[in-house]
């Protein structure tokens, strides 16, 4: 059952990757830049899929898919023109096809109610149109050119095909019965079995396999199409296809594939370029790349972890010693730091990968949007091979649907606004990835009409979530959308109207460590930034001291440190303080009291300040008592071992085995006051110096 299981969770691997090539030269061809290759590597994913899933006895995948490449065969025959109805039918079926193989993942081998509907538009296909209306190419505003067939009455052909496994077959998981069934899907065959071999009963071995099969085929399909029924067993099977007209040139039968049965055909085995090797190979193939179970991963990755805090560990008892810099243990301890930081960055590219699949599978969501608002919508990319944890991967897949969504929804216009406005009719979503500073960062644009701030900030108002006399910036009306409730929708739909989502994206980006921004021209379009770190393992962070307590920081937020003069410290109300810096008024934030450490507010004048941006306060200022330097630190999670706390998104093990905590800023920036965030340009106003906020 192990082995079973092993094998199957392989299968699905490898149709992800399959999936992976599908969309892509479905990409391509749509996009008018495929060859004959393109075309045929697209239908070898779809034959590779069905053939695994024939061995595993899915049949809703196997059927669909049979349909599938059925279609893509007579487009790579040139018997089918690639219209924008027919690629846009064939994109469909591969996001369904991808569904198919999702739901035979959890388990679930019950044909999905929608499989009439795709399976009816391949057929249509196969018949000289596109999908017609209602079920693929007019919900997307394509019109399909007619199609021509010529597909006349092909020649029929006999092939004799002799078929011994090998012993691997069987133990990848593979089914004879299954590979003539697939034959038998291509004409009319004749099945023989050949028990030649099997010697003595004494001598027997259940393992060994002994059984073969010939098997004549009547068929107007090309060699190649036989020969890819073969495909997933190359190499594990003593395998010769001959044709008829092969027979009078054609060399003896194989020494190993004995004769047909009484009253069978004997057909010669094919020409020796054609034959399979005679006895089962060595595989002594070299493998490019290694599966590894995530857990396994992340288990080094802990494991590299605490290395990094060993040797910290051994750096500062060596420091606490004061030996000369020369020493010898000096020296190899630094090597040893060296050789640490290599290994960590090490075992992190382990984990990395690029987004490349997380922006392909946006490209369905683009689809599924066109057909809801009925926009015409094209996504282009780049920066794919951009890579980035894991983890972080798999969580960015929500939001950045929502983000597409919305784009798709809000930010383009309708084709006949495009056209009034001296656009092109078919919008432009454009993804795209790329390392920076550390991070990476994945900008969404849309070349729509932009934000229509005046009609944000009067929403907002309406709903109650701004004080009807309170003045705001460009950036603070950007951040409205971000605010839970919030949407423009006129009414509810598929997409929009239900105040959920841009929130959500806020939430998750936080949680992962990252940052959301907003850029947009009015008539020309709008980018959302998302801002996130590389991995979740590590952290460049701020060591800081606060009521005894050694902190940390995150780096990525903090703009710069300062330590506040009398003057530029004021009060606002009874218990909140403002700090003025270069034109502006930042709230302050007495970390202490927000971790419950202090009785007490405390005199800002006898602290250092911290000025970070955070995502729901443009700027606040952390007040510390000490700063002491920056580190990289390696990340330990509460959660599972203690829980949550406010404030403190995790904890790390500093070099003197001191556990420090790390801070969450913008849930400490939360205790700012109402009344002290939306009140300061009125504040400002009455101030010498002052700048709106």
């Amino acid at each position: 059952m192990g082995s079973q299981n092993s094998i199957r969770d392989m299968f699905f691997e490898e149709s992800e990757e399959l999936l992976e090539q599908l969309i892509d030269g479905l990409g391509l061809i749509a996009a008018g830049q495929a060859d004959d290759e393109t075309v045929n590597a697209v239908f070898r994913s779809v034959h590779s899929i069905k053939g695994g899933a024939g061995a595993f006895g899915f049949s809703a995948l196997v059927d669909f898919s049979h349909r599938f490449e059925t279609v893509l065969d007579a487009v790579r025959s040139h018997r089918l023109e690639a219209s924008a109805g027919i690629v846009l039918t064939l994109q469909r079926s591969a996001d369904f096809l991808t569904d198919l193989v999702e739901r035979a993942r959890r388990g679930d081998t019950e044909t999905p109610e929608q499989a009439d509907s795709f399976l009816a538009a391949l057929d249509q296909c196969l018949a000289g149109a596109s999908a017609p209306d209602g079920l693929v190419a007019s919900a997307f505003g394509f019109a399909a050119q007619p199609i021509l067939l010529d597909l006349g009455e092909p020649a029929t052909e006999v092939f004799e095909i002799r078929f011994k496994p090998f012993g691997r077959l069987y133990s990848n998981g593979h089914n004879p019965a299954m590979i003539v069934a697939s034959l038998a899907d291509l004409g009319e065959t004749t099945t023989h079995l050949q028990t030649e071999g099997m010697g003595e009963l004494a001598d027997f071995d259940p393992a060994a396999p002994c059984l073969g099969w010939l098997i004549e085929l009547e068929t107007s399909a090309p060699e190649t199409k036989v020969r890819e029924v073969f495909d997933f067993v190359d190499g594990l099977c003593d395998l010769h296809i001959s044709t008829r007209l092969d027979e009078a040139a054609a060399p003896e039968p194989h020494p190993q594939v004995a004769p047909a049965s009484s009253g069978a055909t004997q057909a010669s085995s094919s020409p020796p370029q054609s034959v399979r090797p005679t006895a089962e190979p060595a595989d002594n193939t070299p493998k490019s790349t290694l599966r590894v179970e995530l857990d396994r991963v992340d288990r080094l990755i802990n494991a590299v972890g605490e290395l990094i805090i060993n040797q910290s560990m051994i750096a500062q008892r060596l420091q606490e010693l004061r030996l000369a810099t020369d020493a010898d243990v000096v020296t190899h301890v630094e090597d040893y730091r060296l050789l640490a930081r290599d290994i960590q960055e090490a075992v992190m590219a382990i984990r990395a990968q690029p987004v490349k699949p997380l922006f392909q599978r946006m490209s369905r969501i683009v689809r599924e949007a066109e057909e809801a608002t009925g926009k015409k919508v094209k996504l282009q990319t780049s920066g794919e091979g951009t890579e980035v944890d894991k983890t972080v991967v798999e969580r960015l897949s929500d939001p950045l649907t929502h983000m597409v969504r919305n784009s798709v929804d809000h930010g383009l216009e309708k084709p006949e606004a495009r056209l009034a406005a001296g656009k092109d009719p078919i919008g432009t979503i454009t993804l795209s990835a790329v390392h920076r500073s550390g991070m990476v960062v994945i900008t969404i644009r849309d070349d729509g009409a932009g934000l229509n701030r005046p009609k944000i900030l009067e929403i907002a108002r309406s709903k109650g979530l701004v004080a009807p006399d309170l003045e705001l910036a460009d950036s603070e009306i950007d951040a409205l959308l971000f605010m839970p409730g919030f949407s423009t929708a006129d009414r509810v739909s598929n997409l929009s109207g239900r105040g959920v989502g841009l929130d959500v994206v806020k939430n998750a980006v936080s949680t992962l460590g990252g940052r959301i921004t907003i850029a947009t021209t009015p008539g020309q379009g709008t980018e959302f930034i998302i801002s996130l770190p590389l991995t979740l393992a590590v952290l460049d962070g701020m060591v800081v001291s606060v009521a005894g307590q050694t902190l940390v920081i995150p780096i990525t937020s903090i703009l710069e440190t300062i330590v506040p003069e009398e003057s530029d410290v004021h009060q606002f109300g009874a218990s909140d303080q403002l700090l003025f810096v270069r034109g502006r008024y930042v709230p302050l934030v007495d970390v202490a009291e927000g971790l419950g450490l202090s009785g007490g507010l405390r005199d800002p004048r006898k602290c250092q300040v911290v000025l970070m941006e955070t995502e729901e306060h443009a700027l606040v200022a952390l007040m510390v008592d000490r700063i002491h330097d920056q580190r990289q630190v390696v990340i330990k999670g509460l959660e599972s071992n203690y829980g949550t706390v406010p404030g403190v998104s995790a904890a790390t093990v500093l070099g003197d085995g001191q556990v420090a905590l790390i801070l969450d800023p913008d849930v400490l920036a939360r205790n700012v006051s109402p009344a002290a965030n939306s009140g300061l340009l009125r504040i400002s106003e009455g101030m010498p110096h002052a700048v709106s906020h």
